[in-house]
């Protein structure tokens, strides 16, 4: 219990109030006791950002090797309604483009300004320019092929599942490409897709390198998400956002909650909240989820 104490510790300290003014009520999540929901009253309303961006509270992290997400304790923290997802290394474990540029040979140097764009070292609409300039040539059977190559991240199956049964709209929102885009979503059952469009030759047979049509970049990825709670009618306090890259952090920043998945680093300072691990089914604790709740949902 001392690690929960220094963090409650720390908590008080961030608020500026005396020792033992906070008292916490503590419920273990998960049937392993690694998870554990902590809430607590502040003498005020505070945003969930001033604890998540407190430096004590980032270096106690390091420190514990226990990562805290801070939400607000209200209805629409469990009762979320539409739930945004990033495509590549989100809800699949490949970036897309990559694999492209492997058939190609041009693997190296299109991963080089991926990995880049991605941590916000370079703007994304030029890095995809630039990149998708290298795949001039490639066969446009290449999104049928790439169906073998493509897999899911862990959990991300049973998480829509379980989104599905519990009446959520789900998207996906990819700064990738429309074919496996489309292919992803109607597999998923995902109500909403939306990706960039990759020109082919008149004749059809090869990738042109041009991307046609609005780039889903950071700026469009945030109007997707605002437009699609429009049109269900849906709160942005109702909404999350998952994703990894630099251009996902709009869409977070609007979202009621926003998370980064397995995120770059750059993503993982500046997101709302950041969730590390190996299963995507995990974004449902941050909804007060128990294990023994997800398990009765997934049967």
């Amino acid at each position: 219990m001392s690690l929960f104490r220094d963090f409650i510790s720390l908590i008080e300290i961030v608020l500026n109030v005396r020792e033992g003014r906070i008292i916490p009520q503590f419920r273990t999540l998960n049937h392993s006791r690694t998870i554990i929901e902590v809430s607590f009253e502040t003498p005020k309303p505070y945003a969930p950002s001033l604890f998540a961006k407190a430096k004590a509270i980032r270096e106690w992290e390091g420190r514990s090797g226990v990562e805290v997400i801070f939400q607000a304790d209200i209805p629409e923290r469990k009762n979320k309604k539409l739930v945004v997802f990033d495509m590549d290394s989100t809800l699949i474990q490949q970036e897309v483009i990559d694999e492209i540029a492997r058939k190609l040979g041009v693997e190296k140097e299109v991963s080089a300004i991926t990995e880049r764009a991605m941590n916000g070292e370079l703007d994304f609409t030029a890095s995809l320019h630039a990149r998708c300039a290298l795949l001039k040539g490639v066969p446009s059977t290449v999104f049928t092929e790439l169906r073998d190559v493509i897999t899911l991240t862990p959990g991300a199956k049973d998480l829509v599942h379980v989104l599905k049964r519990l009446g959520y709209k789900t998207a996906v929102l990819s700064g990738g490409f429309t074919p496996l885009t489309s292919w992803q979503a109607e597999q998923l059952k995902l109500d909403y897709a939306f990706a960039n469009h990759l020109e082919v030759s008149p004749d059809g047979s090869t990738l042109t390198g041009i991307v046609t049509g609005d780039i889903v970049n950071a700026e469009r990825k945030r109007e997707h998400l605002l437009a699609i709670a429009e049109k269900e009618g849906i709160a942005l306090e109702e909404v999350l956002a998952v994703g990894d890259g630099a251009n996902d952090l709009q869409m977070m920043g609007v979202a009621g909650l926003g998370v980064a998945f397995n995120a770059k680093p750059k993503v993982q300072v500046e997101a709302p909240a950041r969730l590390n691990g190996k299963s995507l089914l995990d974004v449902l604790y941050l909804l007060g989820y128990t294990e023994e709740e997800v398990e009765g949902l997934l049967r």
